[in-house]
């Protein structure tokens, strides 16, 4: 071994690496993954945004009606006082001259 002796006559040259070469060989796919992004972070913004004028929307729609409830409250109220007996007769007697009947005015039917 002392003098071995090789025949290299086709020797491969060395392959320069060329760093932006293999930059703009990735832009597309890049840009790609940059629209997916921002396409995803723009659909999850407008979801929120959605969810927000709902909600709002939502409890808008429920003090108007608590407001309806109470408002049907007091008009059963309302409607319960102008029903007594006593309001009515006192309505007939001085506002419309009304009286009880008397027993000539009292007929029975057969």
């Amino acid at each position: 071994m002392a003098h071995v002796k090789a025949a290299f006559t086709k020797v491969a040259a060395p392959h320069v690496f060329d760093a932006a070469d293999t930059r703009w060989h990735m832009f597309p796919y890049l840009m790609v993954v940059m629209v997916l992004l921002t396409l995803v972070a723009l659909f999850h913004v407008w979801s929120r945004v959605t969810v927000i004028d709902l909600n709002l929307q939502i409890s808008e729609a429920d003090g108007a009606i608590r407001e309806a409830k109470q408002e049907a409250s007091r008009l059963h109220l309302e409607i319960a006082s102008l029903k007594t007996p006593g309001r009515i007769e006192k309505i007939a007697r001085e506002d419309l001259g009304m009286t009880l009947p008397t027993d000539v005015q009292i007929r029975s039917v057969p």
